[in-house]
């Protein structure tokens, strides 16, 4: 029997929060052998369950008594994984001030990383990072104080009592003791994880080769090409491109309304960070709101029509021309073939959405054709030259006088719901946290914000196990200022979460950019 406690995080999760990790793949494995309507996502981490669900669809106090229901359940007895050989060269560049932070040997911490039998307990934080765990490792190795904002594809950490390999270049603030060239994540394969939960691994010192006891993982897939179609079947022409782009501008990629449902394989929700501006997009060109569009940060983008298309902008405000004429955003634009529509600098706000009637084509990675910049998932970043291809449109072109929008601030205010660990906080942080104005700093960006402002100060200085994250989770890291998680944000995460921007305003957050100003409101 499992007895949790149950954490808000925000209003759409919660934590289930246990004593150990036995109990937590207990309850892990109770929960998901029938979740009920409306439970959208389970993600096991080292002493918590991530319920995440649907107010619509079930109340929180039905979550709650399902939760607890399912902790009264007997545990069953799981049968050993597969064993995984990884090949690990033991270079990292923490390797040996982690030995001497343990008082050891650089020599002896290889041979005990090498000899140690390890099993996945969870995966998350990015696609196919599995969070491993040996009864033959004793240490429990604290995190960085301050996190890499890169670290390099096939780093192998130790964090905690726990080790794992970084399968994309991502930030992270685990302790790098060696390198991997394995295949950890393949989303186009049958099993696009390589170190899949209850596997058992070896790493391997100076070996060239990866191998399973089952079978020989896949090899790497490349990102496909921005705005290309899925490969046609024989005898089918490659549908003709709609636009073919001149210049991106700092960064254009293909947005839908992202991966919902996948955190638990540690799969990002990633998709378009202002939704409500896709929607919007959308519906002026008579697309289904689903439809992938371009996400544009900052402006400057510009494309040439390859035959009449029809296409709206809309997001940040910025100065949009066809063949050097003003027009509007906010509303249904008739690209004649071979004009070109021009994006300018962003005015205020900082990404646009340009949807296409007929949505972006292309291949979609696990049910989207959404760009996750931290996972290296979907299509590749669009540069000069790029033909934009879309699909059949559904709908006619609906008839807009007006549509109402409002110019992005550069004071924005978003709400606060509670987060599983404001007890870890003073009683003056949450006051300090909705008091004062952030400044954004230079690191914004898909993945998460920093911000800069006052210390939010904390009574518990411990390390926090690693456990389920949230688009809007405010993580604080050791030195106090807030990181807000945004749609390409780790699944899982070590620091602990004060408070989460409500669903309702976390799409503003998508038109800050460094310099702007945020004040949070409630809980």
């Amino acid at each position: 029997m499992v007895t949790p406690r149950l954490r808000p995080m925000g209003e759409r999760a919660l934590l289930a929060e246990v004593d150990d990790l036995p109990d937590v793949l207990a309850l892990h494995a109770a929960l998901a052998a029938a979740p009920p309507d409306g439970i959208d996502d389970l993600v096991p981490a080292a002493r918590t369950v991530l319920i995440a669900f649907d107010p619509s669809r079930i109340t929180p106090a039905s979550v709650r008594a399902w939760v607890r229901s399912a902790g009264d359940a007997p545990p069953e007895a799981a049968s050993p994984g597969p064993l995984v050989e990884i090949a690990v060269r033991y270079d990292g560049a923490d390797l040996d001030e982690t030995a001497a932070m343990l008082g050891i040997r650089t020599a002896e911490l290889v041979a005990r990383h090498a000899a140690a039998e390890w099993n996945v307990a969870f995966t998350g934080f990015a696609p196919g990072f599995a969070y491993l765990v040996s009864e033959d490792w004793p240490w429990d190795v604290p995190r960085l104080s301050r996190p890499r904002t890169r670290v390099p594809a096939g780093s192998v950490g130790l964090a905690g009592g726990f080790t794992g390999a970084y399968p994309r270049e991502t930030p992270g603030g685990w302790r790098l003791i060696g390198t991997t060239d394995a295949p950890l994540f393949t989303p186009d394969a049958t099993d696009p994880v390589l170190l899949a939960p209850g596997a058992r691994v070896r790493f391997v010192p100076h070996r060239t080769e990866v191998r399973t006891a089952a079978s020989e993982p896949a090899g790497p897939v490349a990102p496909a090409p921005a705005g290309s179609s899925a490969p046609s079947p024989p005898g089918d022409e490659p549908a003709s491109p709609a636009l073919r782009v001149l210049d991106p501008g700092p960064l254009a990629t293909v947005q839908d309304l992202g991966r919902p449902g996948r955190a638990g394989l540690g799969v990002a929700r990633s998709g378009v960070l202002d939704r409500a501006a896709l929607r919007a997009a959308n519906r002026l060109v008579g697309n289904a709101e689903t439809a992938a569009g371009i996400e544009i940060v900052l402006g400057g983008f510009r494309a040439r029509a390859e035959r009449d298309t029809w296409v709206a902008v809309a997001g940040a405000l910025a100065d949009i021309r066809v063949d050097g004429h003003a027009v509007d955003a906010y509303a249904p634009l008739l690209v004649p073939a071979g004009s070109e529509l021009s994006i300018g600098v962003a005015i205020a706000g900082a990404r646009l959405v340009l949807a296409v009637r007929g949505g972006v084509a292309g291949a979609a990675a696990l049910g989207s054709r959404a760009t996750d910049v931290l996972a290296s998932l979907g299509p590749a970043a669009l540069v000069a030259g790029d033909a934009v291809v879309v699909g059949e449109a559904p709908a006619p072109i609906p008839v807009v006088d007006a549509f109402p929008w409002s110019v992005p601030g550069s004071v924005v205010e978003v709400g606060l719901a509670p987060g599983p660990r404001a007890d870890w906080f003073a009683p003056a942080a949450l006051r300090t946290l909705r008091d004062a104005t952030w400044t954004v700093s230079g690191d914004a960006d898909r993945v998460g914000i920093r911000l800069d402002g006052p210390a939010l100060d904390r009574v518990r200085h411990d390390e926090l196990p690693s456990e389920g994250m949230r688009p809007g989770a405010l993580q604080v890291p050791p030195h106090g200022r807030p990181v807000v998680l945004l749609a390409d944000g780790p699944v899982t995460g070590g620091y602990p979460v004060i408070a989460v921007v409500t669903d309702a305003t976390l799409d503003r957050l998508a038109q800050v950019r460094p310099g702007d100003r945020v004040r949070f409101r409630g809980p």
